[in-house]
Parts: structure tokens; C-alpha cells; sequence
């Protein structure tokens, strides 16, 4: 019987001294069970994402298209960054084909600086480009060619003809 009675002490005494608890956690409760449903819906999000990732990786085979790469070219301190490039083939794209009325020495250095910043972009990418080579017809042709690729890799430009736009999808 003494230890029946000694058993029931320590056990009234643990209840009484983990009452705060259990007054914590019933009004904190509402709390707790938010934090823990946001982090698993956190967690589901990450992964859902994660995966969607992996399948876009493997349906587009991400691989394939950086395995040429030279990584090293974007280490250069001479290098310019690929987003003033983008912007600055936007702006003189702009002006090379709505630049009526200038006189043809602005005309012909603005198609000069937009060629050169087109080299520029092609080099940052690894892109082949033949403008320097070329002039005239060929010359056109080879800018719109390489206008093309570098839409393709995500750069959206003004178009070979006025009043029409490439669209980025």
C-alpha cells in the first residue's frame, strides 16, 4: 500500500507541474497546428516544384543545350553583362528601324553599334556569326539569322522588319 501511495504522489505531482504545459498547448494549439499544416504545404510546394523542374529538365534536356558551353567566357572582367547587352540591342534595334528621317552616316553607325553588340552577344552565348565577313544582301540575311538564334535562346530583339515585333514565349 506505500507504494501505491508513494506511485500516486509522484504521479499528482507530475500532473501539477506539467499543468502549464497543457494550458500552453491548449490555447497555443491553433497556433501550433497552423505552423505545422503551412510548413507541410510548404514542403509539398518545394517538392511539386522540384519535380516539375526534373520533368522540364528532362522533356527540353537541359543538358544538351549548356554542354558546349564555355563557362569560362562568363569569368572575363572584359565581358559584358548578357542583360545591358540584351538592352542595348533593344534600344538600337529600335532606332535602326525607326530611324527615318536621320541622315544615313547615324543610320549607318547605329547598324554598325547594333552589329557589334550583336558579336558581342553571340560571343557571350558561343553563337557563330559571320557579319564582319559579310556585306550588303548577305550581310542582312546573316543579322537576321542571328537575330533568330539569339531569340531562340532568350533574348528578345526587334525584328529584321519594321513594325514587327518577335514575341517572347
Amino acid at each position: 500500500m506505500g507504494a501505491e501511495r508513494a506511485l500516486m504522489l509522484v504521479l499528482a505531482f507530475l500532473a501539477v507541474a506539467s499543468l502549464p504545459a497543457v494550458f500552453a498547448l491548449l490555447f497555443c494549439a491553433d497556433e501550433i497546428l497552423d505552423r505545422v499544416v503551412c510548413g507541410w504545404s510548404e514542403w509539398r510546394e518545394r517538392r511539386r516544384e522540384r519535380r516539375t523542374i526534373a520533368r522540364l529538365d528532362r522533356a527540353v534536356e537541359a543538358d544538351s543545350l549548356t554542354r558546349d558551353l564555355d563557362l569560362s567566357e562568363f569569368d572575363r572582367t572584359d565581358r559584358h553583362p548578357l542583360e545591358q547587352l540584351a538592352a542595348d540591342l533593344r534600344r538600337l534595334g529600335g532606332q535602326r528601324l525607326g530611324g527615318t528621317g536621320r541622315s544615313m552616316v547615324w543610320h549607318s553607325t547605329v547598324v554598325q553599334a547594333y552589329d557589334d553588340r550583336l558579336r558581342l552577344a553571340c560571343r557571350a552565348l558561343g553563337i557563330t556569326e559571320h557579319l564582319a565577313e559579310l556585306t550588303g544582301v548577305d550581310q542582312e540575311i546573316e543579322r537576321v539569322r542571328v537575330e533568330g538564334v539569339l531569340h531562340a535562346a532568350g533574348l528578345t530583339l526587334p525584328a529584321a522588319r519594321a513594325g514587327h515585333r518577335q514575341r517572347h514565349h
